[in-house]
């Protein structure tokens, strides 16, 4: 079966690794999170799951493998193995006016951006006086550090520890609100192509590592990613979850994926056969596409949502492995065909 970006082969489910071996029962409120808005053709399926009463694994198993069809996605030219990427939620120091060290601001989209229109660059909104002094009303927050700023616009959200003029502590969300229209830059790649860093070391810890010894060429490194991001406030209700996807719905730590959209909808179960980057041991699990990004393209591509804090910063900065991939869509008929 042919999307605009991969390939769908029909496939048996003795042929994905490690079926079986998941904690199925722990997927399903992930499933039911993503019937809230289910992809076309899931409307019957998600029904039934909402019916579904799985008490273990062996019966959450049991029921995708009655109800579900798996086929191995591949590259329109017949490859299977692409790349997974992670990602997480930044948790960064804040506050709400700028004092000592925390400097670097954080906006709200300005009243004159234009989604069609590029707006000014990333170069310009950190060092032209006048134009920060037009964007002072959208000032959201402080934090001490540029490159965390830079974190939170490449994650697109994130959460803040924030000090209140009073004195008072909370935490909120930022989320994704809009951008200036002009292209992502990796940063990363920037640091390689000059010779900083070698193929294979720009990941984020090695990057900022770079930015600690070369303090006098931080804003060098921020210009060559000229995309600029802008937030919106949001309460945190409910911690244990994470920000909104581009499906509309809380993403879950371990089981949330980003997925380019011409080759995986919205909704889509999927079985993925990789390994943990600090570890290398398998990562064989059932996860959700309900996120995307600018940098997720192609068919047998995705970005990992560990969740936050230390250890999910550590993984996602690092994650870079090889990746195969299932895609699960309900049979409706004999053959299981989509």
């Amino acid at each position: 079966m042919l999307r605009e970006h991969a390939r769908w082969v029909s496939a048996q489910w003795s042929e994905l690794p490690g079926w079986g071996e998941d904690q199925a029962s722990a997927f399903w409120p992930v499933l039911m999170r993503s019937c809230l808005k289910p992809a076309p053709g899931w409307g019957p399926t998600c029904a039934q799951a909402g019916a579904a009463t799985p008490h273990d694994d062996l019966e959450a198993h049991a029921w995708l493998m009655r109800h579900l069809q798996p086929f191995r996605v591949e590259n329109l030219d017949g490859r299977d193995e692409g790349l997974i990427t992670g990602y997480f939620e930044p948790l960064l120091q804040a506050m709400r006016r700028p004092q000592g060290a925390f400097k670097v601001p954080l906006y709200a989209p300005p009243p004159d951006l234009n989604p069609q229109r590029p707006y000014f660059t990333r170069s310009q909104i950190d060092s032209d006086p006048a134009l920060r002094a037009r964007l002072r009303p959208q000032e959201i927050a402080f934090v001490d550090d540029p490159l965390d700023a830079l974190l939170l616009h490449i994650q697109g959200s994130g959460r803040l520890q924030l000090t209140e003029p009073n004195g008072e502590q909370r935490q909120l969300r930022l989320a994704f609100a809009g951008h200036n229209n002009l292209p992502y830059q990796s940063v990363g790649r920037w640091l390689i192509e000059r010779g900083e860093l070698r193929p294979g070391e720009a990941s984020w810890p090695q990057i900022k590592d770079w930015a600690r010894r070369n303090p006098q060429r931080i804003a060098e490194l921020l210009a060559a990613n000229p995309r600029y991001v802008f937030f919106r406030e949001e309460p945190l209700p409910d911690p244990n979850l994470g920000p909104r996807g581009g499906q509309g719905v809380a993403l879950t730590p371990g089981r949330s994926v980003a997925v380019d959209r011409a080759s995986i909808p919205y909704g889509t179960p999927i079985w993925m056969d990789a390994t943990e980057p600090l570890s290398n041991t398998p990562l064989r699990r059932l996860a959700m596409a309900q996120d995307t990004g600018s940098a997720i393209t192609g068919a047998v591509r995705l970005d990992y949502f560990w969740g936050w804090g230390p250890e999910a910063e550590a993984q996602a900065g690092r994650m870079k492995q090889p990746l195969h991939l299932w895609a699960l869509w309900p049979r409706t008929d004999a053959e299981g065909t989509p």
